[in-house]
């Protein structure tokens, strides 16, 4: 692995955070040294970028370059589960897409997508414009007669069990993505996606078993325009990413035209550092109410045990960190290195970006947390 370069900047015109050093806000400054040290040697394959605030300051913007044109040349032009389409946005391995859309400097969020698909009907919930309980029933929006393997189990699948990922559709997605047989790759790999997740057989009763899948998340952005009549992304650009001044995003679209809810969403990392802010403030920005403050609580409370130690809520994960098993960070994590970290009580935000999606090691969000947690002291009061 050879050592990259490590730029550090001053925040854009546009992000709204004071500039402070990490001392000044209760972090001891060579603990994020020796993360950027290790980003820049290579220990953690194909880190991207590195933003670290706290008390609603900013203390680490970081980048580090690569060369994903020559890292993954030859996966670029070899077809696999990665790239079922060797031209188009569902290449993985095309540097023009990604991880940065076009050369700029919205990165791809991958399933971090997920979360940001959960505040959009946080926030159309909110504006009383997604009259849905979550306890409806969900294939109310689809033709049962065109749906496989239907069953009674599949007609009580509800949003609330879509959100928690506890739909009960047989569903692998703990293989790796560069398998054929994960259920995400062979989504992508056909044209009809929710057609392709509709006819999954079912494994479990529904709201009993967690299964992540971003299969179940792609069906929440059809449902979303069911119930709203708008497109989740035009929605999403008028209603959460004004009025928190998101300056660029790119959503890709699934071959039939639906936005790409469960992975295709790119961001600059200080946008999506304002989602985590956002949710630390209970759905308030700068005083203007973004989300009801009922969604962002519910959002974030564990409604199941996950994989890993982990819990999740409405496609939100939670991570047990620090001493006390009761602190949970809210994250949001994507194929590649994508995290977004909210620790409540420290008031801290962490947000990583990287495109490690063939190397076994990689950064870990348990391990970010253990190397920053002892060097934070409390904040004055």
């Amino acid at each position: 692995m050879m050592p990259n370069s490590s730029t550090s900047k001053a925040p854009a015109t546009e992000d709204p955070w004071p500039h402070a050093t990490p001392e000044s806000v209760g972090i001891d400054s060579a603990a994020i040294s020796s993360l950027d040290a290790d980003f820049r040697s290579g220990k953690y394959p194909y880190v991207d970028s590195m933003l670290i605030l706290r008390n609603g300051k900013l203390v680490c913007d970081r980048t580090y370059s690569h060369d994903y044109e020559k890292i993954y040349y030859t996966e670029g032009r070899t077809k696999g589960p990665l790239n079922a389409r060797l031209s188009g946005p569902y290449n993985y391995f095309d540097p023009q897409l990604h991880p940065y859309y076009h050369g700029g400097d919205a990165h791809t969020m991958q399933s971090v997508t997920k979360t940001i698909t959960s505040v959009v009907m946080g926030v159309a919930i909110y504006r009383n414009e997604f009259p849905m309980e979550l306890n409806a029933p969900i294939l109310q929006f689809f033709d049962a007669s065109n749906i496989k393997n239907l069953d009674d189990r599949k007609r009580r699948i509800t949003l609330l069990d879509l959100l928690t990922m506890r739909s009960g559709l047989d569903w692998d997605e703990d293989l790796p993505y560069n398998d054929p047989r994960n259920g995400s790759s062979a989504m992508e790999a056909c044209d009809d996606w929710v057609q392709f997740v509709l006819d999954r057989p079912m494994a479990h009763d529904p709201g009993t078993t967690f299964a992540y899948s971003s299969g179940v998340s792609e069906l929440l952005g059809y449902i979303f325009q069911k119930v709203t009549g708008s497109d989740i992304e035009a929605y999403a650009i008028e209603h959460l990413f004004k009025p928190l001044n998101f300056s660029k995003h790119h959503w890709k679209r699934t071959p039939l035209g639906l936005v790409d809810t469960e992975g295709g969403l790119f961001l600059r990392p200080q946008d999506l550092a304002k989602v985590g802010e956002l949710y630390l403030h209970g759905g308030l920005w700068r005083g203007q109410r973004i989300v009801g403050s009922d969604w962002a609580k519910a959002s974030i409370r564990p409604s199941t045990d996950a994989r890993q130690g982990m819990k999740y809520g409405y496609q939100w994960w939670l991570i047990p960190h620090g001493t006390a098993p009761e602190r949970l960070a809210w994250a949001a994590l994507g194929l590649g290195g994508q995290r977004l970290l909210a620790l409540p009580e420290d008031e801290l935000i962490m947000v990583f970006t990287g495109w490690n999606i063939l190397a076994e090691s990689s950064l870990n969000s348990r391990e970010v947390m253990a190397r920053i947690d002892p060097a934070m002291r409390p904040l004055d009061k």
